[in-house]
């Protein structure tokens, strides 16, 4: 009978013990998950100088190439580990870009879209890494382009991840030939220099 009343108690002490203990991890959890949202609020206040995103033309061109995917994050250029949370950017989501020659018109179901004009686009490679994502080697187009005073890297993986290699070609021909029109004469400006050398 004694033994009996031993093994009840300490079946009710084992119980109460994983309650506790259950509770605890659940308030450890909670904390954890504040402490994110917190430092997600802080770093959104620090970088509240970012302006507003610009918004995709009504008269844009054809399309030049078009992908379906995810957008997995921005970040300050060079530093994966740096996101940047303000106007939506830190929102993963996902993700249909298309490539015009007015620039890149990025659209985020459920998440705020924008557009990249060709000449803030600086260029694409691949990479394994952005936001504290990693993925596999090259498994990641990684676009960097500027905003306000900002540079930006912004990483995407496509459905078919093969047609990463045409996109970072596509958006260094793009950004190319904005470079190669902003250092050609203008016509006013050679007219103008024309007429003072007269």
């Amino acid at each position: 009978m004694t033994l009996a009343a031993e093994q009840k108690s300490a079946e009710v002490t084992d119980w109460a013990a994983r309650v506790g203990w259950l509770v605890g991890l659940a308030l450890f959890v909670a904390l954890v998950y504040w402490l994110m949202r917190e430092g997600w609020k802080w770093r959104g206040t620090l970088q509240s100088g970012l302006p507003e995103l610009p918004t995709t033309p009504e008269d844009l061109g054809e399309p030049t190439l078009a992908l379906t995917g995810r957008y997995h994050g921005s970040t300050t250029a060079g530093q994966w580990l740096d996101r940047i949370v303000a106007r939506g950017l830190g929102t993963r989501s996902r993700a249909e870009l298309t490539l015009h020659p007015e620039g890149l018109d990025v659209v985020r179901p459920g998440a705020a879209g924008f557009f990249v004009p060709a000449d803030a686009v600086l260029g694409a490679r691949l990479d394994k890494g952005i936001a504290g994502k990693v993925l596999p080697e090259g498994g990641l187009l990684v676009i960097t382009w500027t905003h306000g005073d900002q540079v930006i890297d912004s990483g995407f993986r496509s459905d078919r991840a093969a047609e990463h290699p045409a996109w970072v070609k596509a958006l260094g021909t793009l950004e190319a030939e904005d470079a190669a029109a902003s250092a050609a004469p203008h016509p006013h400006h050679d007219r103008t220099t024309e007429g003072t050398a007269r």
